[in-house]
């Protein structure tokens, strides 16, 4: 009886995947395998959905401690790692490629790092392809000797994302900078790399300061592991400066699509200002002689109607030429 209640622990709704690895070779696994003590030579990764209402009593079978699971069942969090109960407790963000979501929305993956391998957990709904990507590989036979190398591939994963995401951003930049004009589409689309290069930026910094902190721990990792680390902590880093650059080149680019409306409403003005100008003595002297009042000049010459029309020819050309002399267009 005892053994069907230990056995059925591990049929739960928090349980995405589980795997084994020794020697480099993988296996998918029932999770309740991980309690067998012949398996003490290899190192596993169970993968949670944190929010399942059976996820807390999942990783407290799976001998995490309280502070541990609180951790990765946590709703907000920011990148960082931690060294706590002999392991290490990280937090890392992805870009968010779910379906009807914005990229700038990036999803949070919490890891749990120990001798004995990984367990990771995410929330409904926030899969985060970079994992997947990550499972995909070891079920086509990706070899994964230690947990180090399964640490820095998921990382790895995570950061190539953002190199897609950084590249698309960069891309849609100079289509915007080589562009003549942009109708209102546009400058929508350009306010909202601006915001996704901030948003993301707001993660990725303090990513970058969570695999330095990965890096000084040196643990679990071999040299050669922590100098892979570091390149991905470097490369990570650039993404940090290329989303600054990205936000400048908006400002910019907002700066200078004002400055061409600015300018398009000066020479509207400009060119009503220069009408104005010509047609306003015009104006005023046709509602003048227009005034059906006794007393006018010319009321009985036949020749006024032509005098006066000659009069205001040469008011425009006497005007036209003073502007011309001023420069004024």
């Amino acid at each position: 009886m005892q053994d069907h209640q230990k056995s059925s622990v591990y049929q739960r709704d928090s349980f995405l995947w589980a795997y084994y690895f020794e020697q480099g070779s993988a296996r998918n696994i029932d999770p309740k395998e991980l309690q067998n003590p012949s398996q003490n030579d290899g190192f596993s990764w169970i993968h949670i959905q944190s929010d399942a209402i059976d996820a807390e009593q999942t990783m407290a079978d799976l001998g995490l401690s309280k502070s541990v699971s609180d951790s990765l069942l946590a709703l907000e969090t920011r990148p960082k790692t931690l060294q706590i109960e002999g392991g290490l407790l990280i937090y890392l963000r992805g870009i968010n490629t779910n379906p009807d979501a914005d990229p700038e929305d990036m999803v949070s993956l919490r890891l749990w790092l120990t001798e004995k391998g990984i367990v990771s957990s995410r929330r409904r709904g926030r899969k985060l392809l970079s994992v997947q990507d990550v499972k995909n590989d070891i079920e086509q036979g990706t070899k994964i000797n230690s947990v180090g190398d399964l640490l820095l591939e998921i990382i790895e994963r995570v950061v190539v994302r953002i190199s897609e995401m950084v590249d698309i951003l960069d891309e849609e930049l100079v289509a915007f900078e080589t562009s003549e004009s942009m109708d209102i589409q546009a400058r929508q689309r350009l306010s909202a790399v601006r915001r996704q290069a901030a948003a993301i930026r707001r993660y990725l910094a303090p990513q970058r300061d969570a695999l330095d902190t990965l890096y000084r721990s040196n643990q679990f990792l071999t040299s050669d592991q922590a100098f892979t680390l570091r390149e991905l902590s470097d490369r990570t880093t650039r993404y940090v400066e290329d989303l600054d650059l990205a936000r400048e080149r908006a400002l910019v680019l907002q700066d200078e699509l004002r400055n061409r409306i600015a300018e398009k409403q000066g020479m509207v003005l400009y060119v009503l200002s220069l009408v104005t100008a010509i047609f306003l003595p015009l104006s005023f002297l046709t509602g003048v002689f227009g005034m059906n009042v006794g007393g006018l000049p010319g009321i009985d010459n036949p020749e006024a109607f032509n005098v006066l029309t000659f009069s205001m020819i040469a008011l425009v050309a006497v005007l036209g030429g003073f502007m011309i002399w001023k420069r004024w267009f």
